[in-house]
């Protein structure tokens, strides 16, 4: 009957150390990276077009009022071709979290073809807000093509953003106002070009 016991006792003590064992803490492993912030959406350029490429000028769904470029020298770009541009008579969509100082809507042959827009942003504010712009930018043309990288017109750097989304070319710059950029605001500008038709 002792030895019974004795083997009872035995058991329950070879049970209560597998159990021990089976539940001991395992060794931390290194943590996740803490998930970014979410910004809001109107970090994607997408939130400026108010009108899908190709709509006719006359088909806009508010009203707008052409803007003459000819001295203008910070849109030089947009003068090398024979586009029209407008601004809104409306409320321009929110881009980098703030209303923007220019928002432009560019037809050729009467139909959309480019959207520019800019909005200066705070020095200590400027470089983080372009880097998560551009990120997210880069993310989405990389999803919406499975299997492959983004087109990309020109790498992503300090000041510079390009690249392409399906059939729109997007282009992000960002220009400090003065030097050294410590002490200007900076001007992020924004333009997407709808793809030369065939």
């Amino acid at each position: 009957m002792k030895s019974r016991i004795h083997r009872v006792l035995a058991a329950a003590a070879l049970l209560w150390l597998a159990a021990c064992a089976a539940t001991r803490a395992p060794t931390p492993a290194a943590q996740p990276p803490t998930p970014a912030i979410a910004l809001d959406a109107s970090y994607d350029w997408r939130v400026l077009l108010t009108a899908p490429f190709g709509t006719l000028l006359k088909d806009l769904p508010f009203p707008v009022h052409e803007v003459l470029l000819f001295q203008d020298a910070s849109l030089k770009p947009l003068q090398a071709d024979d586009a029209e541009c407008y601004a809104i008579d409306a409320t321009a969509p929110r881009f980098i979290g703030r209303a923007p100082d220019q928002y432009l809507l560019c037809f050729k042959h009467d139909r959309l073809s480019r959207v520019v827009a800019a909005v200066r942003l705070p020095p200590a504010e400027a470089a983080g807000d372009f880097a998560d712009a551009c990120g997210l930018w880069m993310k989405t043309a990389a999803a919406a093509r499975p299997g492959a990288a983004p087109a990309i017109a020109a790498p992503p750097s300090g000041e510079i953003c390009e690249g392409t989304d399906g059939s729109i070319g997007f282009s992000g710059h960002l220009e400090w106002e003065s030097e050294p950029p410590e002490s200007s605001d900076a001007l992020l500008s924004a333009t997407l070009n709808a793809a030369e038709p065939d």
